[in-house]
């Protein structure tokens, strides 16, 4: 009998943990303050001293400090007595806002009940608001909206407020006003969050035990750690389990929860967000969006996530060619930590051997490339991104375009295809068509700037689609647009022409018919493949034409000319002459017959001349980029 109460009272305790376990996410514009409502959700909750407080305490990474922005999510665990004198466990997952991270919201989405999504009182809804409410809505999250930054001056509460409203076709009252900066209406906001999310749903099978990997570092001690959101059963230390993807089979060493620090704890139960450490060293046993289970069991996978395409392509080479190993080492690291970049080794005949990588933008490049810099002490070369376009074979064309490009054949309903990556992969002649990424691109934007946005997407091939407005004055415009030229500096003309109004954003739609090739470009006589693009054949002359004027500025001046030429196949289209640095060579003559003057010239004539044959021109890294922008 006794046994028995013990036993009730216990079931009547794990039932209350569960019950009083919040799951969520906070979600948002790029700074519209997220990391900051983070930080006083921790010194309310007293998660961090005052003494180690710091802002953007969950933005660990330098660049995520350098650059203002948060670029990976992170999980951390709070305890909270609400004003019934209740405990809750909170559980809150800090989200990136810019576009190219939007693959790293989704993940954090797949793991909660509920999301915050705050808007600006300043700037209010703006593209990457609407995404990132979809994506909570697809998964059919509890939603609390919350108007951010009221102490400021230019804040219009009431006009942000209607355009919320509009939004999430919500109740006056269901928008709570806060300034995470000051803690103003945060600690009203942690009762929302504890009375309207739900608590994790109960564990249906107590014969299961599985949890989701939605995120994953490389420690250099303890391997390989997995950040999990546990979904059915529990798992402890000394637990044989499996990964259902991968099939690999290990033991677990460590499991615990988020805190400031990671800390260890006896067991993870269903509805718990925490770290399970197997000591696992291989790289790809541990996949993001695979499902931990045990040995012996034989479950569903959880549902993972969706396969992201990467957008931007780039090849990366260690500079100098020799430290292949270390950055074969070094993505691979940050690539089990971001599961969204693609790779694959390549060579080059100038760079060596290298990758070949595939990103969700120029700023996830860029944060990968500095990465790459900063935490593994690499100097690395660079080529020109490019889209990946689709390039339909002929008929019969298949085998010799791998004998002679050694690429992929790949099949649909419409035939045989290779995607192209890279300029050198391209083989006209044996190329029926090629497709083009077209992407679904919503532009937020004051209705004053209308024709000047129009007018930038028009240019940008942009294909009109609709018109919606949010209220009388802000407007959304959707457009189908090729990804190619919005690529480099689209963000930037856009926030050129609407005075840093407007905000966008774009996710992949289809691939379509068009009319592109290879644009070489030749320095000093010789072909740099990694300055070779796809153009669109309208446009070569003119692209030709301004990419050897930007590359007579870029380049440093030799002791002889430099040819500068941009050509289709064998034809040039355009060229520029780099003109040689002389050294005075008559400095040296005081009088004299002019004839050893002329002698002396004729003689450095010769020699640059000699020289314009068989020199050749080593190109910094400056270079390659000066050529991305568009005029």
């Amino acid at each position: 009998m006794v046994q028995d109460e013990i036993l009730t009272q216990f079931f009547k305790s794990e039932l209350t943990m569960d019950k009083n376990i919040r799951n969520f996410c906070i979600i948002a514009h790029i700074d519209h303050g997220k990391s900051t409502l983070a930080d006083r959700f921790l010194e309310l909750t007293g998660t961090i001293s005052e003494r180690d407080m710091k802002d953007q305490v969950l933005d660990t990474m330098d660049l995520e400090r350098e650059k203002g922005i948060t670029i990976k999510l992170q999980p951390i665990r709070m305890q909270y007595q609400a004003a019934s004198g209740e405990d809750y466990v909170l559980n809150l997952i800090d989200t990136p806002g810019h576009m190219d991270f939007g693959y790293e919201v989704s993940r954090s989405i797949a793991c909660v009940e509920g999301a915050i999504l705050i808007v600006d009182a300043t700037q209010g809804i703006q593209a990457q608001t609407l995404v990132n409410l979809r994506f909570a809505q697809d998964q059919n999250l509890k939603i609390i909206p919350v108007m951010n930054k009221i102490d400021l001056p230019t804040a219009d509460t009431e006009k942000v407020r209607k355009e919320i409203i509009t939004l999430l076709q919500c109740e006056k009252d269901d928008i709570l006003e806060i300034s995470a900066k000051t803690g103003q209406g945060v600690a009203e906001l942690l009762e929302e969050v504890v009375s309207k999310f739900p608590s994790p749903p109960e564990n249906q099978d107590h014969n299961l035990n599985r949890a989701l990997i939605f995120d994953s570092v490389f420690d250099e001690y303890q391997g390989i750690i997995s950040y999990v959101r546990v979904f059915d059963g529990s798992f402890k230390r000394g637990d044989k389990i499996k990964f259902l993807g991968s099939k690999a089979e290990d033991e677990i060493l460590e499991v615990g929860y988020f805190r400031i620090k990671r800390e260890k704890t006896e067991e993870i139960k269903a509805g718990d967000i925490a770290y399970i450490i197997t000591g696992q060293r291989n790289l790809e046993s541990v996949r993001v969006g695979d499902t931990i289970s045990f040995q012996g069991q034989n479950p569903d996978p959880l549902p993972g996530y969706k396969v992201v395409k990467p957008m931007v392509y780039a090849g990366i080479y260690s500079q100098g060619g020799d430290r292949y190993e270390e950055l074969r080492e070094a993505v691979e690291k940050i690539k089990l930590n971001d599961s969204s970049i693609e790779v694959a080794k390549e060579s080059s005949p100038v760079f060596g051997f290298g990758f070949r990588c595939g990103f969700l933008g120029l700023l996830h490049l860029d944060i990968f490339l500095q990465r790459l810099e900063r935490e593994f002490d690499l100097d690395l070369v660079v080529t020109i991104p490019s889209v990946a376009y689709k390039a339909y074979i002929k008929q019969g064309g298949a085998e010799k375009y791998v004998q002679d490009k050694r690429i992929n054949i790949l099949k649909d309903e419409m035939g045989n295809y290779v995607i192209l990556t890279k300029p050198s992969e391209l083989d006209l002649q044996y190329v029926e068509h090629i497709q083009e990424p077209i992407v679904k691109m919503d532009i937020i934007t004051p209705a004053e700037y209308m024709g000047s946005v129009m007018g930038l997407a028009d240019e940008r091939r942009g294909v009109y689609q609709n018109t919606e407005y949010l209220d009388n004055d802000l407007v959304v415009l959707q457009y189908e647009i090729p990804l190619s030229p919005i690529l480099v500096d689209f963000y930037d003309k856009l926030k050129s022409v609407s005075r840093g109004y407007a905000s966008l954003n774009y996710e992949f739609l289809k691939y379509d018919i068009v009319d592109v090739i290879k644009l070489d470009v030749h320095i000093a006589e010789e072909q740099i493949e990694a300055l070779s693009s796809f153009v669109y054949r309208d446009e070569a002359y003119r692209v030709g034409k301004s990419i050897v004027e930007k590359l007579k500025e870029s380049i440093p001046r030799q002791q002889f000319v430099v040819k500068i030429q941009a050509a289709i196949g064998g034809k040039i289209i355009a060229a520029e002459r780099l003109s040689a640095l002389r050294k005075d060579v008559t400095s040296k003559l005081y009088g004299g017959d002019v004839s050893r003057k002329k002698k002396l010239l004729q003689k450095q004539k010769k020699g640059k001349k000699r020289m314009q044959s068989t020199g050749k021109v080593a190109l910094p890294q400056d270079v390659y980029l000066s050529v991305l922008k568009r005029d």
